[in-house]
């Protein structure tokens, strides 16, 4: 197939579009983290994932070697068939990443490329080439948390990597890409400082001509916290992006997993239904086996098939009043104060860390001014120990008397595993589960 029209046929299967028309007509999009090296298994993983009894989209996980820009580690691997952790799409041919794709991409089955990449050109380019327009990132959150590239070079390199995605409309795409800024660290950032990442990621890209845009939120320690986030995140795109064609994204929890089956499976459910609640149109699921090991492609089509199920049976919440929504207030603080600093998107987020206006918590990376502190507080919210620099009110520090000891930090980064391990073994009864399965 020539180039353009592979991008062409990429473009007749929009993954925005794919997304809006599930929302319109009631589902909820659920998505797998899944990569495999072997070309003929990750064909059979995205088969498996479209067959599944829900709405889903695929997903090509790169490798690591792919992701820190070591080619030549990948191509050393492939060749020495030794293992490599996801899909090294720069490193196949172009007919083989066409190949695994041929007869499962289509406009029932879009397939996004998730990577973890501070310098994804190559990334970007070669899954343009296999025919494929969606991806996810950014140059804070695919920066900051992974290793010590220098945010001004992320920047750089996002910049060059949203150039060429946004070029491919020229030739009959539309092109998506998923802000990451709403899951730094995965755990323990309050949720006011992931929704203003993820909003200024959206709009970084935004700026630089991408039009069909979702922005990402991590399932923290308290469904009603969490719901103030989503409802945050999407009032500000709301006010911010009414050019873009935009959704909200949830990730069932990306800190330490329940290591009970049914705890970790009540955590995924609760993760289905705020989804539903709160108006995102899409979830990323994690396994009932996270805590100890990969998951199979059949336990990943059962985390789909579950959280589908809880989300065909969870209402939507009515609107609501939002006036008392403490996460909207800090996070519109934030994205303001960084976007007075600079026209340029890109400069207003460098200019924004160098000051500690930005400030992640337990983020060790040089370029953070690691000035601020979270906890979790007795009514399980995420809670600020400091602020630092950040243009936060002195009473969003709630906790300024509790910074954490490390024996503090490792309770807090357990909380959830405990907590829904704790609920298994009251409830007494298995989780849901799809038909056909059984429990254990």
């Amino acid at each position: 197939m020539p180039e353009g029209d592979a991008l062409t046929s990429a473009g007749k299967n929009a993954f925005g579009a794919y997304v809006a028309r599930a929302e319109r007509s009631g589902q909820l999009v659920v998505q797998p983290r899944m990569g495999f090296a072997d070309p003929k298994a990750m064909r059979s993983g995205l088969l498996a994932v479209r067959a599944a009894s829900a709405t889903t989209i695929g997903t090509l996980t790169i490798d690591s070697f792919t992701r820190v820009g070591r080619p030549e580690a990948a191509r050393r691997a492939l060749d020495g068939n030794r293992a490599l952790n996801g899909y090294p799409i720069a490193t196949h041919s172009t007919a083989t990443n066409r190949a695994v794709l041929d007869g499962v991409l289509g406009p029932e089955f879009p397939v996004q490329v998730r990577h973890g990449s501070a310098q994804p050109q190559a990334i970007i380019s070669a899954l343009t080439r296999a025919g494929l327009d969606a991806t996810e990132g950014g140059p804070v959150s695919y920066c900051l948390p992974y290793g010590r590239t220098p945010l001004r070079e992320s920047v750089k390199n996002w910049r060059e990597s949203c150039e060429l995605l946004a070029a491919v409309r020229e030739r009959g795409a539309q092109p998506h890409l998923e802000t990451f800024g709403g899951c730094v660290m995965g755990q323990m950032c309050p949720p006011s400082l992931l929704v203003a990442l993820s909003l200024l990621e959206a709009l970084f890209f935004r700026q630089l001509g991408l039009r069909s845009i979702s922005m990402s939120y991590a399932q923290q320690t308290d469904a009603g916290q969490d719901a103030q986030a989503i409802r945050a995140l999407r009032a500000l795109a709301a006010e911010l992006l009414t050019d873009v064609e935009w959704h909200v994204v949830l990730y069932a929890y990306m800190g330490v997993y329940p290591r009970s089956r049914r705890g970790a499976l009540l955590l995924l459910e609760e993760a289905a239904a705020l989804a539903v609640r709160t108006g995102a149109a899409r979830l990323i699921v994690k396994t009932a086996y996270e805590a100890h090991r990969l998951p199979t492609v059949t336990e990943n089509v059962e985390a789909l098939e579950i959280a589908s199920l809880v989300a065909r049976t969870t209402e939507r919440a009515p609107v609501r009043d939002d006036t008392d929504n403490e996460v909207l207030a800090e996070a519109r603080q934030l994205v303001e104060h960084v976007l007075e600093l600079n026209a340029d998107i890109g400069q207003a987020l460098l200019e924004a860390f160098a000051r500690g206006l930005l400030d992640v918590p337990y983020c060790l990376h040089p370029d953070n001014r690691r000035r601020s502190g979270s906890f979790i507080d007795t009514d399980g919210w995420l809670r600020w120990t400091s602020v630092g620099a950040m243009p936060l009110p002195t009473s969003a520090a709630a906790g300024s008397c509790r910074a954490l000891t490390a024996d503090g930090l490792l309770t807090s980064l357990t909380h959830v595993q405990r907590k829904f391990d704790a609920l298994a073994r009251a409830s007494g009864c298995p989780a849901r589960q799809p038909k056909g399965t059984k429990s254990s």
